[in-house]
């Protein structure tokens, strides 16, 4: 039984829990990478700054997965002196790994500081939050490297450790956590999304807490809605995690591709993109989870499609959407039930992006698709961008192509997917 859906979940529960700390002096500081999407959420609740603070493991030479202390910005250094006393490592095996992970932690450093200093914690509050602890040491070092920066207090806050590790820290003043395990297994196994945090992920959260909100605050009352729905659909029922600013002028629906779901930590970075230029969000599944292994019905693009056009009929009969515009943002065969129901007599859609799509899999319906279409894809994703290239010239409507170079199929080289969210934010923004 998963607790945490995922990490943004973990971390929006992990508010609620500090929500007393809400007013005063506090700065939450998360450890990338997966620490600062929990962070993140910690930070809205508390209205406080966000800011990383930069811890590297140190592993046992011969079995890296083995933590024998960490160390952090400046001279921070923590080590497990029973773990070293075990494996009968000697100060200079010590000082080997150390200085290998020193080099990394400077590049970690350069990579998310950009030419920010870090946030000052003198006399203020510091919120340690990461995704999860297993050995502690590196939540040690974080702790420490705060108290040497300067924090009054210092707090540990995660959603899930063993609880005989929270028994023996004594760093932090006080330890906040979700699920302390008696029968601990990993971090990972309480998630059920515990896919890795990409270092553009990372980047692009520090940039959104660092510039202003580009809209004037909302009323009281007026914020907004981030919630969980189900859209009722024949006999079945589609879950779907639903982001709606307030007012909303207008609503991307993604379509998700084969074996992934709402909770694609790719697709969720795309929404969270769109989410700052002002945009609202429906991450959809299009099958239930009985429907899933079979994987004929991934490829079933009529039933895709005709399920999407279902979750836009819904978005239209609700009132705070009724008037928005609807957009689809689709990935692999995701692009190609996007593309058939745009392609529909009644569709009132205004724009269509497709990433690392399958758009040649709407078949015959591409000639009667009218809204403007961005096609994304891999300059390494050979395969797909012929096939992109040949859905495109059966199009009428406006259509472009915009290849990212070096991507793959999943954009999992730096920087490429945070050049798909962008392309795709001005799309929608112009269309939409």
């Amino acid at each position: 039984m998963f607790e945490f859906l995922d990490r943004a979940d973990a971390g929006r529960r992990l508010g609620d829990r500090l929500a007393g700390l809400r007013g005063q002096e506090t700065v939450v500081l998360g450890l990338p990478r997966g620490g600062v999407p929990v962070a993140v959420e910690v930070a809205k609740a508390l209205d406080a700054p966000l800011d990383v603070i930069v811890v590297r493991k140190l592993g046992v030479p011969f079995q890296p997965e083995v933590a024998m202390g960490a160390i952090g910005e400046g001279s921070t250094r923590v080590l497990d002196q029973r773990v070293i006393a075990t494996y009968r490592l000697t100060e200079r095996d010590v000082g080997a790994v150390e200085r290998k992970e020193r080099k990394l932690l400077e590049s970690w450093l350069a990579r998310y500081r950009r030419g920010r200093t870090h946030s000052d914690l003198h006399g203020v509050t510091a919120i340690i939050v990461d995704d999860g602890l297993a050995t502690g040491s590196t939540a040690r070092a974080a702790c420490e490297r705060a108290r040497q920066l300067g924090a009054a207090k210092v707090i540990l806050a995660v959603p899930v450790a063993p609880a005989r590790v929270l028994a023996s820290l004594t760093e932090p003043d006080d330890v906040v956590c979700l699920v302390p395990a008696t029968m601990f297994h990993s971090v990972g196994y309480y998630y059920r999304d515990f896919a890795p945090t990409e270092d553009e992920e990372v980047l692009r959260m520090l940039d959104a807490a660092a510039r202003p909100p580009r809209r004037p605050l909302q009323a009281a009352g007026d914020a907004g809605i981030e919630e969980e729905v189900d859209i009722p659909c024949g006999e079945v029922r589609l879950r779907g995690s639903l982001h709606l600013p307030s007012p909303c002028e207008a609503v991307v629906v993604f379509a998700h591709g084969s074996g992934s779901s709402r909770h694609s930590p790719r697709n969720r970075y795309v929404a969270s993109v769109l989410h700052d230029a002002g945009l609202g969000t429906l991450l959809l599944d299009l099958l239930t989870p009985a429907e899933e292994p079979d994987r004929a019905n991934v490829f079933n693009i009529a039933l895709l499609a005709a399920r999407l056009a279902t979750a836009s009929r819904w978005l239209g009969a609700r009132q705070d959407t009724s008037s928005s515009r609807i957009g689809y943002f689709g990935s692999s065969t995701g692009a190609g039930a996007a593309l058939w129901a745009a392609a529909e007599a009644d569709a009132q859609v205004a724009a269509v992006v497709s990433r690392g799509g399958r758009p040649d899999l709407a078949g015959e319906k591409l000639a009667a698709v009218r809204a403007p279409t961005l096609l994304i894809v891999g300059g390494a994703d050979s395969q797909v961008l012929g096939l992109n290239r040949q859905a495109m010239a059966l199009m009428d409507a406006p259509t472009r192509l915009e290849i990212i170079p070096g991507a793959t199929h999943l954009f999992e080289e730096p920087g490429t997917l945070a050049k798909a969210a962008e392309l795709a934010a001005e799309w929608f923004t112009q269309y939409l």
